[in-house]
């Protein structure tokens, strides 16, 4: 089977990289970071120019972008995928991005007999890499079932939760929520520390009681308590899905008050130059702020 990969960056690298080791792929790979195309070259990759010759190898296509307009360009640019794509091939984009320019994107891949799915994923960099990420995946439920057999190459659970634009949806959700808990958590534990808590007794507790959460234990255990920030999910994605969360609930007429709020204190990260670090460092907001330190 030949597969297309575009996007080798944090996520995209080693979900790539899983597909290598697959017997039934043949991987092709694009990405304007030629340094990673090359890497993956030596590891049994076919190194492609552009979008448009990807396409004309791969009869299955992967994107992982940063964000719409990117996805955008790499699909209808003079040399994207539309201008190297035929009838039957199938485009798989596994960006967080808004449903509405997954529809629109979609009605041009129909437009060429293409199909097009969205499947955003949650897992973090870790889950990329060990194969086990969770998969919300919009589109034709035919479109869905010929495409798991490389979805399971990269996800534990795969979810099909509706037509076009329904995976991007369930993502914004689960990342707008995510946000929120993660700015809370790091409330909390600042506070503790004001009161002379210890953080590790905090953490030990809170899990086994009604405050706990998966941004409660994961990030506080493994990244907040160890003082490392690195990988993970960055603080500039984060506040990125927060927005479209806002987008979204502005086109629904939906109130986001507590979800505004909570992008906010990313918003503060970001303007301390904490874009790039894991979510988790929001804490050094509110560490700042109350001139306390959670962290060892």
């Amino acid at each position: 089977m030949n597969v297309g990969f575009i996007g080798i960056g944090a996520m995209g690298k080693p979900m790539a990289q899983n597909l290598l080791k697959s017997a039934k792929v043949q991987l092709y790979v694009y990405d304007v970071n030629t340094a990673a195309v090359a890497e993956l070259a030596t590891q049994g990759a076919n190194p492609c120019r552009s979008p448009k010759e990807l396409a004309e190898a791969a009869s299955i296509i992967i994107m992982m972008l940063p964000n719409a307009a990117i996805v955008e360009s790499t699909l209808t640019g003079e040399q994207g995928l539309l201008a190297g794509g035929r009838a039957g091939q199938t485009i798989i984009d596994m960006s967080s991005v808004a449903a509405t320019s997954t529809k629109r994107m979609a009605a041009l891949a129909l437009a060429k007999g293409m199909d097009y799915i969205d499947a955003p994923v949650s897992g973090g960099v870790a889950g990329a890499a060990a194969g086990t990420l969770t998969i919300m995946v919009g589109g034709e439920a035919a479109a869905v079932q010929a495409a798991q057999p490389i979805l399971q190459v990269l996800g534990k659970k795969i979810y099909h939760v509706g037509a076009s634009g329904a995976g991007d949806s369930m993502k914004v959700v689960n990342n707008l929520l995510l946000g929120i808990n993660m700015a809370a958590v790091a409330e909390a534990l600042v506070l503790g520390a004001k009161s002379g808590l210890d953080p590790q007794v905090m953490l030990e507790i809170i899990k086994e009681s009604s405050g706990r959460s998966y941004a409660l234990e994961a990030k506080t255990a493994n990244f907040i308590l160890k003082n490392n920030f690195a990988a993970g999910f960055a603080i500039d994605l984060e506040y990125k899905d927060m927005e479209l969360a806002m987008e979204t609930a502005k086109s629904l007429d939906v109130p986001l008050p507590v979800g505004a709020t909570a992008q906010q204190v990313f918003a503060m990260a970001k303007a301390k130059g904490l874009g790039r670090e894991d979510i988790s460092a929001v804490i050094k907001v509110w560490e700042e702020l109350v001139g306390v330190q959670v962290r060892e």
